[in-house]
């Protein structure tokens, strides 16, 4: 492993490999296997793109329909791993103001003034911990199950956030059990969790991370989704909703797998990143910890065990696999997904080609949808496949 790290897109970029031969010798990667990849990805959704980085290289970078490198789409869920480092980063800068870490009981005057009174006495054990590991026990999303003591328990849909009082709703968000007891799969948590970082860094969340991570790597133009028609957010949906070049995405994943450092800087605490891929006491229910899921179980048998992702509606997904020095981000997502108006940030033209393609019987999943889980896990899988060395 060198200590090579990517200039800027505007001073030339990551460095890339294209001819079979330089990625075999450099990368160590075949050609075939990654271009089989990358038909896997257009098979689930019109809007498909995958980035490949393999020892530092460039060795794979593909779009279809209104994908592209220099577009920012609404990556969705995929965003809640932003938030997760950006934790991280606080917990270890401002150690002073939360001494217990991923211990502290979060729903506090200190912390949360704004959710008291509370709603549920249960609420006042919730830890920071349990927020980022999806087992703080709120109602999962939609219809999502909840899971606990090795058993699934359906969950009956109950109101979730509302972006035009994202805090609030988040923080009135029921519990289907208590804190630490189950997990289920719920936008309120990491949400909760960003405004405990507004709260201990004095500082939006998307301003932490411009200042913590993006200025430092090098990203072009980002931001998060937040204008919706006349109104505009006043905070960043720790939930998701990030919008990053693609080649800054991998910046951003390259930077994980590198132990959080970057050009010399240790920017993201690696006792922090060394706890994103376990199964911790805060979820013991599930293999998803500190909002990446993760392969410590092996559940995706074509990975290795340190390997963890963290996805997004619409089929987008960041990967990163410390072991084989291997990163990934998969795009996806409908049109919309692609809107300008979200971000205001200007767009390049985009391919509408695709815009009324639809899918071949094999790349739809049991439910009807593009871009199930399985098909994401499967191109990780086809990616480390590729690897020949």
């Amino acid at each position: 492993m060198d200590n090579y790290f990517p200039p800027p897109d505007s001073a030339g970029g990551w460095r890339t490999l294209k001819d079979a031969k330089g990625l075999r010798q450099k990368a160590g990667v075949d050609k075939t296997r990654l271009e089989q990849a990358w038909e896997q990805c257009q098979r689930c959704s019109a809007n498909s793109g995958l980035v490949i980085v393999r020892r530092g290289w460039l060795v794979s970078e593909n779009y279809a329909g209104r994908a592209s490198r220099m577009c920012n789409p609404d990556m969705a869920s995929t965003g809640k791993c932003f938030t997760s480092i950006a934790c991280g980063i606080m917990l270890k800068e401002f150690r002073d103001k939360i001494p217990q870490g991923l211990d502290t009981k979060v729903f506090t005057r200190e912390f949360l003034p704004e959710a008291f009174p509370l709603d549920d006495p249960r609420k006042a054990e919730i830890t920071l911990g349990q927020l980022l590991c999806m087992s703080a026990g709120f109602h999962g999303e939609g219809s999502s199950p909840g899971f606990a003591d090795g058993k699934i328990v359906p969950l009956t849909p109950v109101p979730g956030q509302d972006i035009r009082d994202v805090d609030g709703s988040s923080l009135r968000t029921p519990l289907w059990c208590d804190p630490g007891k189950g997990y289920s799969y719920s936008s309120p948590a990491p949400h909760i969790a960003s405004m405990v970082l507004r709260r201990v860094t004095g500082m939006e969340l998307r301003e932490y991370i411009d200042t913590r991570l993006a200025k430092p790597q090098g990203w072009g133009a980002w931001d998060y989704c937040l204008q919706r028609g006349d109104f505009l957010m006043p905070h960043a949906n720790g939930a998701g909703s990030t919008a990053l070049h693609a080649t800054d995405a991998v910046r951003f994943a390259y930077c994980l797998a590198r132990g959080g450092k970057w050009a010399g800087k240790q920017l993201v605490p690696p006792e922090y990143l060394a706890l994103c891929n376990k199964m911790l006491p805060y979820n013991p229910h599930a293999p998803f910890s500190l909002q990446f899921e993760h392969n410590a179980d092996g559940h995706v048998a074509g990975a290795p065990r340190d390997a963890f992702w963290k996805s997004g509606a619409g089929g987008f997904c960041l990967y990163v696999v410390p072991s084989l020095d291997l990163v990934l981000y998969k795009m996806g997502g409908g049109n919309f997904q692609y809107d300008p108006s979200y971000t205001k940030i200007p767009q390049p033209p985009q391919d509408t080609s695709r815009d009324n393609w639809k899918p071949t019987p094999r790349s739809l999943f049991h439910d009807g949808t593009l871009g199930g889980d399985d098909g994401l896990r499967r191109v990780l899988e086809m990616a480390c496949a590729a690897i020949v060395d």
